[in-house]
């Protein structure tokens, strides 16, 4: 089973699979390929798999990639491999953008269960976590991020469940109430 946890940027994704991850230990995420830079805290293969331009653009020509997009000016995407080697068997959690999910969800429809989750907050909310953030984002990037609210927020009802997230104890757990549901049905 893959449940992936979407919503805007700064909605905490990567904060809640983290959670998740610890307290239930049959959960387990998998990296995605991106291009853009390490962040603070990232560790490479297990957060994401860092790559160059040229390399992600490679894997897209040879299918390596379910799904690619490219958010915030780089590529972000899905290994084949790593899905269907993973979700088949296990319960793998992972952050995808709402682009990246639909896609993932027309692909895999019939062949994984996948499980989807949009993580919401207020918009200003969202604009005080992006500057409290450890990486620091530049103004433009904070701009970049806040211009695609109504977008991502727009697809809410592509979902199956929605959660504000304004709490990260009552998230995680109601996360977690999701995940054991839907792993027994």
């Amino acid at each position: 089973m893959l449940v992936i946890l979407s919503g805007v940027a700064g909605a905490g994704k990567d904060t809640v699979k983290r959670e998740i991850i610890k307290r239930m230990p049959n959960v387990k995420t998998i990296p995605s390929y991106t291009t853009r830079q390490p962040r603070e805290g990232d560790i490479p293969g297990q957060t994401y798999m860092f790559i160059t331009r040229e390399e992600f653009e490679e894997k897209i020509r040879t299918g390596e990639v379910y799904e690619y997009d490219i958010h915030h000016n780089q590529y972000y995407g899905a290994s084949k491999a790593h899905i269907e080697k993973e979700a088949v068997n296990n319960i793998v959690i992972k952050d995808y953008d709402v682009n990246g999910t639909e896609n993932l969800v027309k692909i895999l429809e019939n062949r994984i269960k996948v499980v989807t989750i949009f993580l919401n907050v207020e918009k200003s909310e969202l604009e005080r976590r992006l500057k409290q953030r450890i990486d620091n984002p530049s103004q433009e990037e904070i701009e970049l991020r806040l211009g695609r609210y109504d977008y991502e927020t727009s697809k809410i009802g592509n979902y199956d469940y929605v959660i504000k997230n304004n709490n990260l104890e009552k998230t995680v757990a109601i996360v977690e109430a999701i995940i054991k549901y839907e792993s027994e049905n």
